[in-house]
């Protein structure tokens, strides 16, 4: 009898000590995202404690938001509204819908989500990255997909739950969101030619180096400092919105009170938010043309004729935009910059050293489900 106990005992043994292993191969492997680092000129940025920078949560994010399994007719991927040589925009005024219409607002830029402002989409609607990657996947206009159904779509994938095990450890829905947060805080634009002027290995031309001054400077008629107001709330380095309180988000002057749409007030309730909508990066904004939440100008040379004389006055309009002018009497009736021509082309001059043609080639951040990366 004894005998059999003992027989029994190491049989529980070896089967504990085999559930340990195979709990201990089902368990997320966490490593570091190599060589990895930010800007410092960029400053700040911070991770979710629960969800940490990982290769296996990038390479899964990144299969993620490539595949149209997605969307609910598996025919749209995060990717289609989100092209990497556009800077991850679309190309379009307003991002189309599954019945062939139109969504309410342009496809925004992927870049340095990791800093700027902590709220997402053009109205804030979305407090965090994880929040944000799941809304576009559940709307009936975007990707029509039924979380569940794509749970169970993914879990049918021997190879998404391999991909899943590695990065989480199960396949879910919350780990879903959290693999497209990492790809996208992974997608960092910093090889311009600005910024290789930031570190000193290139010099900018005049008419760019102008157009710098002037993007950094707030006009001021009494000291004759002419400028062109960007920088007020376009960031110096990351040239997005400001990331305290709500200071990434603004009434630019697009529309009167009465075409004024609700924008941020959305979210907020607030009626001092109605028209704010978010200030976009504008790393890479010679690419990611038609401009504005709307997209309602086709060039940057639209864009600038819009904050030099185009301005419509609204009661929740910028203060910023109001008082920039670098005109010495403003009794004219029109409210902008008055820059000249050349300023304005200056301006445009520096906008394109902006480009990083490195962000927008960089085979890590590409289709993984073609080519050999």
């Amino acid at each position: 009898m004894r005998r059999v106990l003992l027989s029994l005992t190491a049989a529980a043994i070896v089967a504990v000590a085999g559930w340990v292993l195979w709990e201990r191969a089902r368990a997320p492997v966490a490593t570091p995202i190599a060589d990895f680092s930010a800007p410092f000129v960029f400053g700040r940025f911070s991770v979710p404690p629960d969800n940490p920078l990982t290769e296996e949560s990038f390479i899964l994010g990144r299969h993620l938001f490539y595949d149209p399994m997605l969307s609910g007719n598996n025919e749209v991927s995060c990717a289609t509204c989100h092209v990497q040589a556009l800077a991850f925009t679309d190309g379009r005024a307003k991002s189309p819908t599954l019945s062939g219409g139109e969504l309410d607002f342009s496809s925004m830029s992927l870049a340095n989500l990791l800093w700027g402002q902590e709220r997402f989409f053009w109205d804030g609607r979305a407090a965090s990255l994880e929040e944000q990657a799941l809304l576009p996947i559940q709307h009936p206009d975007e990707m029509g997909q039924n979380l569940d159904n794509l749970i169970a779509e993914l879990q049918a994938s021997g190879i998404y739950r391999k991909m899943f095990r590695r990065a989480y450890g199960s396949v879910s829905a919350e780990n879903t969101a959290k693999a497209l947060a990492t790809f996208m805080r992974m997608l960092i634009s910093s090889e311009s030619k600005y910024d290789k002027y930031l570190r000193g290995e290139v010099r900018l031309t005049a008419q760019e180096e102008h157009g710098r001054k002037l993007f950094m400077a707030h006009p001021d008629t009494k000291v004759s400092l002419r400028g062109g107001n960007c920088i007020d709330c376009h960031s110096q380095f990351l040239t997005s919105g400001f990331r305290d309180a709500l200071d990434g988000f603004s009434n630019n002057g697009l529309d009167p009170d009465e075409a004024l749409p609700p924008g941020l007030m959305a979210v907020t309730g607030n009626p001092a938010h109605k028209g704010f909508f978010k200030v976009p990066t504008l790393r890479n904004i010679a690419v990611t043309a038609p401009y504005m939440h709307d997209g309602r100008f086709e060039t940057l040379e639209d864009v600038m004729d819009h904050y030099n004389d185009g301005i419509v006055v609204s009661d929740t309009l910028s203060p910023l935009i109001l008082e920039a002018d670098n005109a010495p009497d403003n009794g004219q009736g029109t409210v902008g910059l008055r820059m000249t021509p050349e300023e304005m082309q200056a301006i445009i001059a520096f906008l394109h050293t902006l480009t990083d043609e490195a962000f927008l080639t960089n085979p890590n951040f590409s289709d993984p489900f073609h080519g050999d990366t």
